[in-house]
């Protein structure tokens, strides 16, 4: 363990994060007060009287305002820790790093599958989605065929089946947000490199019509791309025949492909964190973000996401955006958001979650600015709405909800060929296409949920390792997981379940 029970982040904090439960009476000499109660695991001590109204620093930025006098020693949570309002005076690329893709690492590759149109996968699937949830039975029972059977068992390359289904499609306006954005996600999922062929199923007479959209896309029928509807078919039946018929056409050719190396420029990694604790900002989000430099250097795509987790740290985003457009784009991002909520009878500090506070997060300032930190250091490229294909290399940044599973459908959407999650709490989730890595924050879950956690972050606050180091055993297992090496939730069969497109806008 670390020689200090506490961590203190920023110089300028008012506030220190106990990294073991501490008792009352207990002096902390690092901070040089003496605790006045019992302080879970990960969360805040105040280091000095805070007056009503003051604000709260941690990570030298603002986390919030005193609701009451806070004094030295006091643990600071919801009871004296409120939101407030934060302006920030943005500015737009003052703090730009060069990129160095001379140094650091040496030029990295992995064993992938390049796919006709140039792009590379890391995963070979079939994918059967649905335009709408009228047609996502039929479309699992076509996937389970195949997956629950022996069918499989002859083609070696084929990752598996997946069933592509969600809850809309119908019941919704033809145009709009949320029109395009389930445009946007179901012909990324089609076009995406980590899926061979496609078998698109729809009912027929909802508002998502598939010739409109392949015709709009660009994918016209042919050995990898199929659909149907099930009332052109002749009902549920000979839906699922005909289905199960077209995939046996598909195995040959999917199965006729190899691994072979390619650069690790033309990795595409979403950066994703769900089930956050306060060791969140100080272990696994940090050392995502020192390898999410490291692919960036080496000519890959890092893509942050979740627009409300980085609300009150978008000004830090943006300061590393390449142009002013750019850090606009996110700024406008954010605006929008506050919009949304709005209409909506919410707000943006209603983002945490019971678990997130729980684990030592307070305000939705104080789970941005750690939240961020997986987004590492380097230039802002580009910023792109939900499930947008990302056509710039280097560290982007998507806008989505800041749910796990609607966010991270819309990265794999945009291109993604690996997911990195990173948990304080312990999340369970697996992801199909897209392998999902699980980092771990801290060491006591990582030991209690060890068959999910592909990699323990815990023991940098352990002092046993830096975040640099991390950083480097998370490259590796980026490059181990894009060449084939199965994931822990891979292992677990997750991911079948988690494709959630973002829905927005009114059902009809």
């Amino acid at each position: 363990m670390s020689q200090s029970p506490i961590i203190r982040l920023h110089a300028d904090d008012n506030v220190v994060v106990a990294i073991q439960r501490l008792g009352a009476e207990i002096s902390i000499d690092d901070a040089q007060v003496t605790t006045t109660m019992a302080i879970p695991r990960g969360h805040k001590i105040a280091t000095r009287t805070i007056e009503a109204g003051e604000v709260i620093r941690k990570y030298g930025q603002i986390i919030g305002y005193a609701s009451e006098r806070i004094e030295p020693g006091t643990h600071v949570h919801e009871h004296n820790c409120t939101m407030g309002a934060v302006a920030h005076d943005y500015e737009y690329g003052t703090e730009l790093r060069t990129i160095d893709y001379a140094s650091g690492d040496a030029v990295r590759s992995f064993d992938g599958y390049r796919r006709a149109d140039g792009r590379a996968g890391t995963r070979n699937y079939i994918a059967v989605a649905s335009t709408v949830n009228c047609s996502a039975t039929v479309s699992r029972y076509v996937a389970d065929a195949f997956n629950r059977t022996d069918l499989l068992d002859e083609y070696p390359n084929i990752d598996g089946v997946i069933a592509l289904v969600h809850g809309t499609g119908c019941g919704m306006s033809g145009s709009g947000e949320g029109f395009d954005n389930l445009e946007r996600v179901l012909w990324g999922m089609a076009g995406h490199p980590n899926i061979g062929a496609v078998l698109m199923i729809g009912l027929g007479c909802e508002v998502f019509q598939i010739p409109a959209m392949r015709n709009k896309y660009g994918l016209d029928h042919s050995d990898r791309f199929h659909s149907m509807t099930i009332q052109g078919s002749g009902g549920t039946r000979r839906t699922l025949e005909d289905g199960v018929a077209r995939i046996k056409e598909m195995l040959p050719l999917v199965n006729d492909v190899e691994r072979q190396p390619i650069a690790a420029s033309e990795l595409s990694v979403a950066l994703q964190c769900g089930g956050s604790d306060a060791y969140s900002g100080i272990t696994a989000n940090p050392a995502l973000g020192n390898a999410a430099d490291r692919i960036v250097a080496q000519g890959g795509t890092a893509i942050l996401a979740e627009t409300p987790e980085i609300y009150g740290a978008e000004h830090l985003l943006a300061r590393r955006a390449v142009s002013r457009e750019v850090g606009e784009k996110l700024v406008e991002r954010v605006r929008w958001w506050e919009e949304y909520t709005a209409r909506n009878n919410g707000e943006m500090n209603a983002n945490p979650s019971p678990g997130n506070k729980a684990g030592g997060l307070t305000t939705i300032l104080e789970k941005s600015l750690g939240a961020a930190a997986k987004g590492g250091t380097m230039p802002l490229a580009g910023v792109y709405h939900y499930a947008e294909r990302v056509d710039t290399n280097g560290f982007v940044f998507m806008d989505s909800p800041g749910y796990d599973p609607a966010s991270i459908t819309g990265q794999v959407a945009s291109g993604a060929n690996v997911v990195c999650f990173t948990t304080g709490r312990g999340s369970a989730y697996g992801c199909k296409p897209s392998p999902s890595i699980k980092l771990a924050t801290n060491t006591p879950m990582y030991d209690m949920m060890s068959e999910d956690m592909d990699i323990n972050c815990g023991d940098i606050v352990d002092g046993e390792v830096s975040i640099e180091q991390k950083g480097g055993e998370i490259l590796e297992e980026i490059i181990s997981v894009a060449s084939g090496k199965q994931t822990k939730s891979e292992a677990l069969g997750l991911g079948d379940n988690e494709f959630v497109p973002w829905q927005i806008g009114a059902v009809m």
